[in-house]
């Protein structure tokens, strides 16, 4: 069978199954391609098990990729699972991430958190997510949004998600959270960049504008406020505060050399927990207090590190 000598990752249109394929797959050959997957039923239903007819379950597109299959492919979710699986059986090099509910042995390696609990001989495990930030991407964020450099310092950076099954981050963690930021302008003076997320509900942002809306920054919550300016409020950010239901967030967040303080780490619940307390005990982040004890950190950055396992196993 003929081979593609082009890589692919392999993604269910998440934004963050996306970018943790998209960061692992380019730090292994910037070459790789991407391709999103749209998942028929009933494999959909019952992915990454492996039902009669599965090469039909992603369209004509990762059909034609079964009759000429990348060297090796990244995929990420448990759709794309089930995506990887039908490579490697056409002799693709397989790396899934996350946990993907079945036996790690279906693919080549598996690359899930450390707050999944998934051990295995084939299985690499990170503390938080794959992503792409390094001193490059905060750079071009700067290069971007040279504007924020003129802001009063320090500037503080407040990634704002919002409620999950897993964090309950609603009106009134929000509120614990601005009270603290309050105080911290009070005796610090500085400025705000506040970013939302596609999780943040339009109440959280309403009051976040009439919170800050005398304190110098940004509030961002979506296209309508202009460019997206989450890569140029890490690279400027003096100090990052997080909200403390995102995994990637915080794992981006703990990519910059800034201080991290995560807002009532202590609300999170299960895999999220078991996460920042890891990063708690590292030392990486702080619980949100009313003031903040700014100390020089070392960025987390689990990209490389990973990157470099994965070439060694099966390159």
């Amino acid at each position: 069978m003929p081979f593609d000598p082009t890589p692919r990752f392999l993604h269910d249109g998440a934004a963050g199954h996306r970018l943790q394929a998209l960061a692992l797959a380019r730090a292994l050959d910037p070459a790789a391609k991407e391709l999103a997957l749209s998942t028929r039923a009933p494999w959909s239903w019952f992915a990454p098990r492996r039902l009669p007819g599965a090469d039909a379950a992603f369209g004509e597109a990762f059909r034609k990729l079964l009759d000429a299959p990348p060297a090796w492919a990244v995929g990420c979710g448990r759709r794309p699972a089930l995506a990887t699986r039908l490579l490697r059986a056409r002799g693709s090099r397989v790396v899934q991430l996350l946990h993907p509910r079945l036996d790690p042995s279906h693919w080549d390696l598996v690359v899930a958190p450390g707050h999944d609990g998934l051990r295995g001989p084939n299985v690499i495990t990170l503390c938080g997510s794959l992503h792409a930030v390094d001193d490059a991407w905060l750079a071009e964020g700067r290069a971007a949004f040279p504007g924020f450099a003129s802001l009063p310092a320090p500037r503080t950076a407040v990634l704002l998600g919002g409620p999950t099954a897993a964090v309950r981050f609603d009106r009134g963690a929000f509120e614990v959270m601005a009270a603290k930021l309050e105080h911290w302008l009070a005796v610090g003076g500085g400025s705000l960049l506040v970013v939302g997320s596609r999780r943040t509900p339009a109440q959280l942002a309403m009051l976040s504008r009439t919170y800050w809306a005398d304190t110098p920054g940004l509030r961002w919550f979506d296209a309508s406020d202009g460019p997206n300016p989450y890569a140029g409020a890490l690279g400027w950010a003096d100090r990052i505060v997080v909200s403390p239901d995102s995994v990637n967030m915080v794992s981006e967040a703990c990519a910059t050399s800034a201080p991290v303080y995560v807002a009532e780490p202590d609300r999170a619940t299960g895999r999220i927990r078991r996460y920042l307390d890891d990063v708690l005990a590292r030392g990486r982040i702080q619980p949100l207090g009313k003031l903040p004890h700014d100390v020089a950190c070392e960025p987390l950055r689990e990209t490389p590190r990973v990157a470099a396992l994965v070439r060694d196993a099966i390159f």
